[in-house]
């Protein structure tokens, strides 16, 4: 690429909305350069659910799909981590390793990390049998003995225990510490959960499969898979190196955008799926992403519609 090209959009993030976004801006002939760091949220896991027409699909394999039809529409896909960005008059630019990218609108697409309970085990199995959505993998366990564990996210852990037993009536929530209000347990029991108080002290594998939840007193309680809560940090670094701020509104602070990704405060900077949702599955990702797409071309166009008229201008003038 010649250093001096000014890009139409950089796209920060590969996964399914950044691709997306490069896929919709690609067919719009524009010249768009994602950065993709390599770290999808969703490399643990196996598959895939809530995807139509990829139900079941290995996330990698939607990501391989993903960049293979991005590039056949001329996106350009740099593999490394954008660690820097900045306004530079009209344009932003980010740096990528020892090179700078110069474009008119940036995409962040950077998705979140997930906190997990500090339990030995549940990091080495999360994806597996240590998981954290429902609508995702509870199908793939249901009507076996499933746990709920209390983490950091505690909203999350209650909702986990009130909902798990649409796919198993055979739960164990461990609280590990949470406080659990008299209304919240009352209605957990309602559902027929049974709640242990106490500290785990880790998870029990055997044979590549886990087998149990261990207390701390050495308890052992069988069970086959555990949902745990994890607490969602937005990597939502660039948005804040151009200034934008996070929200104190809700249980996840991100950083505002309006319904079609833009950020607030920051004309010309989009940004979709987990980075400012986390809540965000694949196919919304994936929508948010081709939503801020069309409004990213919307923008590029009213920009280059300035310009024709200027320079019409300028050719009306009298030699």
């Amino acid at each position: 690429m010649n250093e001096t090209q000014i890009l139409d959009t950089v796209i920060v993030g590969g996964g399914a909305a950044g691709l997306t976004a490069a896929q919709v801006l690609g067919r719009a002939r524009r010249a768009v350069t994602v950065v993709d760091a390599g770290a999808p949220r969703n490399a643990p896991a196996e598959h895939m659910h809530g995807y139509l027409g990829h139900d079941g699909l290995n996330p990698a394999e939607l990501l391989a799909i993903g960049r293979r039809e991005a590039q056949a529409y001329g996106v350009r896909i740099l593999d490394g981590a954008a660690t820097a960005v900045r306004r530079s008059g009209d344009l932003v630019e980010v740096t990528v390793g020892d090179e700078v990218l110069r474009a008119r609108t940036l995409l962040v697409a950077t998705g979140l990390t997930d906190v997990l309970p500090d339990v030995p085990g549940v990091a080495e199995r999360f994806g597996r049998d240590a998981i954290h959505c429902p609508f995702c993998h509870g199908y793939e366990v249901r009507d076996r003995p499933l746990a709920v564990l209390g983490g950091d996210n505690a909203a999350m852990s209650v909702h986990q225990a009130l909902m798990i037993p649409q796919w198993s009536r055979d739960l164990v929530f461990f609280t590990n510490g949470l406080e659990i209000d008299d209304a919240d347990r009352a209605s957990i029991e309602a559902r027929g959960t049974r709640i242990v108080d106490g500290a785990v002290a880790g998870l029990v594998v055997d044979g590549d499969a886990l087998r149990a939840v261990r207390l701390a007193d050495g308890t052992e309680i069988e069970r086959e898979a555990v949902f745990v809560g994890p607490r969602f940090v937005p990597q939502d670094e660039l948005l804040l190196q151009l200034g934008a701020e996070r929200g104190d509104a809700g249980p996840f602070p991100t950083v505002p955008v309006d319904p079609m990704g833009a950020v607030a405060g920051q004309p010309g900077v989009w940004a979709a799926g987990n980075v400012v949702n986390p809540m965000a599955q694949v196919i919304v990702a994936a929508g948010a992403g081709s939503v801020a797409a069309m409004a990213i071309s919307a923008h590029l166009l009213q920009r280059d519609i300035a310009a024709d008229m200027d320079a019409a201008t300028l050719d009306r003038r009298p030699a």
